[in-house]
């Protein structure tokens, strides 16, 4: 870094105030009353390392403010008129644009360095190396996750014979091209060819992982991202950039880690399981002779206009019909009647972590009638009414009674010891995971079969004319 002594200890002050609001805003966002402020925390500190970086001594500031520019109107209009419903894809996209940043910044750098230094030091080398592998990888899977939740593609695992050794070959082409670099000619098409492998493993890594693994894969290629970013700051010699990669990359492996643990699977199930296929002759309820009871929006406000206790469970059904509002609607219009009303958020419903609890926020539920699934499952017992809007698999009983199921061992919500259960979904069609839901065909759950929104409104009129 050049200038005086002076400036660059104020500039390395600047950065270091950075890093502590990315360090605040992690610590902010790990509770949904102090998110918006951890986001404006991560915001000012980001705005912050971008202007101190622009006021050193660069070339073409011509070309950096056009990129800017451009970037910053597409970020500003791609931000306001994305729905709330398709923040998971957004999320997936911004994340694999990061990475792909990363991977050109390495090429980049490789270009510039390697032709002019001989041979660049060694920890030079495997930082841009694995900053191009990483961030290829998170860049093209990320692609295809968002293809997956912007149903462009098929949500369910695309599988082929040879799959897997097909993979293994490709990621060790890409790793045998980096050794050629690392021990042999120092050329940037070896590099190209790097990155073209790791982008190909990238999407053939993806496309067999179905959609109700998303949030997962999600929070996996983001950790991906940060460590690519961090590899790259070693390459640049930038401290923030490690700092505040490595901290993506440690949050984003954590949230990867519980969000495996809720689904009670391992992350190798999760990546190389093809979770999600449809499943045939494993419903129990269907062999069994027994049938789905389908109910009327006015029966179901009865139901709930009597009750002591309603507690709402959504997923991603509710996100899908945009009904979150009707909800938080119908939830105070039952308050005005006496009624104890909850919502049960599932650690993975919806497609990305938090969800659900973003969605309600949206609609301004209070924070303190929200509970995660280990808070409201002991109460259920002692609920009249849960109404399932839109969720399938996380409320699936056969998670914990059924040994052959696909999904026995994950932590669910218990809404089937509640006295009665209402699930407003649009068919009996399996969720995510691919296979039937016994809750759907016990003698205490109703089916309301519509639309969640075109439901809630339906239910919003009848309690209002009891």
């Amino acid at each position: 870094m050049s200038g005086s002594p002076v400036s660059e200890n104020l500039t390395e002050f600047l950065y270091l105030v950075s890093i502590v609001t990315f360090i605040l805003a992690l610590r902010f966002l790990s509770s949904p009353k102090r998110a918006r402020l951890g986001n404006q925390v991560g915001a000012a500190g980001m705005a912050l390392a971008v202007i101190v970086t622009l006021a050193q001594d660069l070339e073409n500031y011509k070309w950096l403010a056009l990129a800017m520019a451009i970037g910053g109107v597409i970020g500003v209009v791609g931000a306001r008129r994305v729905k709330m419903t398709q923040m998971p894809q957004m999320v997936a996209l911004f994340n694999g644009v990061g990475g792909g940043a990363v991977a050109l910044i390495a090429l980049a750098e490789f270009h510039n360095l390697a032709p002019a230094a001989g041979r660049l030091e060694l920890n030079l080398s495997l930082a841009m190396i694995v900053s191009a592998v990483i961030g290829s990888i998170s860049f093209a899977g990320s692609l295809v996750a968002f293809a997956k939740l912007q149903e462009l593609i098929g949500g369910r695992p695309i599988v082929y014979p040879g799959q897997k050794p097909v993979n293994a070959l490709v990621i060790a082409t890409a790793l045998g091209l980096a050794a050629a670099i690392l021990v042999g000619p120092e050329s940037q098409w070896l590099l190209a060819g790097v990155i073209t492998a790791a982008l190909t493993f990238g999407v053939l890594f993806v496309l067999p992982i179905g959609g109700a693994d998303m949030p997962v894969v999600i929070s996996l290629l983001n950790a991906c991202t940060g460590l690519a970013a961090s590899a790259a700051g070693f390459a640049l010699h930038e401290n923030i950039l490690i700092v505040s990669g490595a901290l993506v990359g440690a949050s984003g492996t954590l949230l990867t880690l519980l969000m495996g643990r809720a689904m009670n699977r391992s992350i190798t199930n999760v990546l190389f399981g093809a979770f999600g296929q449809i499943q045939t002759g494993t419903g129990t309820a269907i062999e069994d002779g027994r049938t789905a009871r389908s109910t009327t929006p006015d029966d179901v406000a009865i139901m709930l206009s009597y009750a002591r206790r309603v507690i709402f469970v959504p997923g991603y059904g509710l996100a899908v019909a945009q009904a979150q509002h009707d909800v938080r609607a119908l939830g105070e219009l039952l308050e005005e009647k006496g009624v104890d009303v909850r919502y049960g958020i599932h650690p993975v419903a919806g497609r990305m972590p938090g969800h659900m609890n973003v969605l309600l926020a949206e609609a301004n539920v209070p924070y303190d009638k929200l509970f995660e699934m280990d808070e409201i499952n002991p109460e259920m017992s002692q609920t009249d009414v849960v109404v399932v809007v839109g969720a399938n698999d996380v409320v699936n009983p056969g998670a914990r009674n059924d040994t052959t199921s696909p999904i026995y061992g994950m932590p669910i919500i218990d809404v089937d010891k509640a006295a009665q259960v209402v699930v407003v979904k649009r068919s009996l069609a399996p969720g995510f995971a691919g296979i039937d839901n016994p809750l759907f065909y016990n003698e205490s759950t109703s089916m309301l079969f519509a639309d969640a929104k075109v439901a809630f409104e339906q239910l919003l009129a009848s309690v209002k004319n009891l």
